[in-house]
């Protein structure tokens, strides 16, 4: 038995690269049939709710408009229940739709015909499409679900997953040279400019009538859910051909969304903010210091992201100059408590302020670059004002974390956690562990006999004796 608690309508099929296209800040003129029905109704109403979606649809007096069901438990799909009627194009409807695609044409940078074969996109449709499309130098992108790609002749690219490519090509596709093999044959078929295989876990390959390939490994880093992955894929690589990117950028820019749309719940969109952050770990990764360390305005977007897939996020702040054991033990301490915890360091100015001039010892750089070595955090970022009030409100963490010598009423930002409907967790503290007593100790222990302080204090006692 199911309890059903909650509900959400939202634009599926092509409507889900339109809603990637306007996600990213392009607009999108979307074309299909609807049924003149309650659900074709509430498609016009999510469109009108959308900003960058322009309503295209022709109405259709004789089929239902196609409507799929998830019902999810737990972050995971459990049955899909589909409603729909796949026939053939009746001839008013193709009527309808080439004077649609004729009134919008002229005013399109790209043409996407995503084929869900589900009777939409018929023989004369398709090469009316293409044809008229190329003919006023407008690139035609296609989603194939059909073993005949000859359906798609002239188009400039067919994106088929490995699955579709192994059909149309009637070959083996498990080797980057079969691959290759069966995209060559197939785009020659179809007379296209270049096939692009999504091949899942193993990422993209581009095979242009040129000769050039291009080979692009996966870009996720967590896959939650793939449903409209290849939605994301179609969106991204049309808008950004459309934006004077060549086939093989757009191809990484897409690969890139997919990584990010992967890691989401149900069909979701790939904003903007969200590309160019994942874009920007390029450099991260080869750059060790700079390892898990964020602006706020990119913390903001891993926190939306986090948040979307249902994600508890954990926040906590300090200077953690020298990082000892009780740092660790907070920090773990804290990453139990929260699915995803952000780690708020002081600025070097902020250590000054609260511990003296002679700290940190540390500078922010090492500083962040250790607490991101540490397994238990998952993203860093600094501020310098007195208190990270600041980031608390931006950020709206579930759980904001201190140490046990603190009171709730006296945590920063508790009231703001609280009113979110988040809490306040304090850690008891290691006993004897501190960085001031840990600084003091070594300044305490004598320096060893033929060191560099050593020497430095038997020179200065000689210059004292003289």
């Amino acid at each position: 038995m199911l309890l059903l608690q909650r509900t959400q309508s939202m634009l599926g099929g092509v409507g889900n690269v339109a809603r990637n296209i306007a996600a990213l800040g392009g607009r999108a003129v979307l074309m299909g049939l609807l049924g003149q029905d309650q659900a074709g109704q509430e498609v016009r109403n999510l469109m009108r709710e959308t900003a960058g979606i322009v309503d295209a649809h022709v109405a259709s007096a004789n089929r239902p408009t196609i409507c799929k069901t998830r019902f999810i438990a737990g972050h995971q799909q459990l049955v899909r229940v589909d409603e729909e009627s796949p026939h053939d194009l009746e001839g008013e409807e193709e009527t309808a739709l080439i004077t649609a695609l004729d009134r919008y044409l002229g005013d399109c940078d790209a043409v996407i015909l995503s084929d869900y074969a589900k009777g939409t996109l018929g023989p004369k449709l398709i090469e009316t499409a293409i044809a008229r499309g190329r003919a006023l130098g407008i690139p035609v992108y296609v989603d194939p679900k059909t073993t005949d790609f000859a359906r798609y002749r002239g188009a400039t690219c067919i994106a088929p997953n490995l699955k579709e490519l192994a059909a149309a090509a009637q070959m083996p596709v498990a080797t980057d040279a079969e691959v290759i093999a069966a995209a060559t044959k197939v785009m020659r078929a179809a007379a296209t400019d270049a096939i692009l295989a999504t091949r899942s876990e193993m990422g993209m390959a581009l095979v242009e009538a040129s000769g050039a390939v291009q080979l692009e490994p996966a870009r996720a880093r967590e896959v939650f859910d793939v449903s409209g992955a290849g939605d994301t894929v179609m969106a991204v690589l049309a808008l950004a051909c459309a934006s004077g990117y060549s086939l093989p950028q757009a191809m990484h820019l897409a690969n890139t969304a997919a990584g990010i749309a992967v890691s989401k719940l149900g069909t979701a969109t790939v904003e903007l903010d969200e590309l160019m952050l994942e874009l920007s770990r390029d450099v991260r990764d080869k750059d060790w210091h700079r390892a898990k360390y964020y602006s706020t305005e990119e913390a903001e977007t891993l926190v939306r992201r986090w948040k979307s897939r249902g994600l508890s996020v954990g926040f906590t702040n300090g200077c953690f100059d020298v990082l000892h054991a009780g740092h660790i033990a907070l920090l773990a301490a804290a990453r139990a408590q929260c699915d995803r915890l952000i780690v708020a360091l002081n600025t070097d100015r902020g250590v000054r302020r609260l511990k003296g001039p002679e700290r940190p010892v540390n500078g922010l750089t090492d500083r962040s670059a250790v607490i991101a070595a540490v397994e238990s955090v998952d993203a860093v970022i600094s501020f310098d004002e007195e208190t990270p009030i600041d980031l608390i409100r931006r950020l709206k963490p579930d759980v904001l974390v201190k140490g046990g010598d603190y009171t709730i009423e006296g945590v920063v930002g508790h009231e703001v956690v609280e009113a979110n409907g988040g809490r306040v967790l304090l850690v008891e503290l290691v006993e004897g562990r501190s960085t001031t007593r840990l600084i003091e100790a070594i300044r305490a222990t004598p320096a060893a006999p033929g060191t560099r302080a050593a020497r430095a204090s038997r020179a200065r006692s000689k210059e004292d004796a003289a």
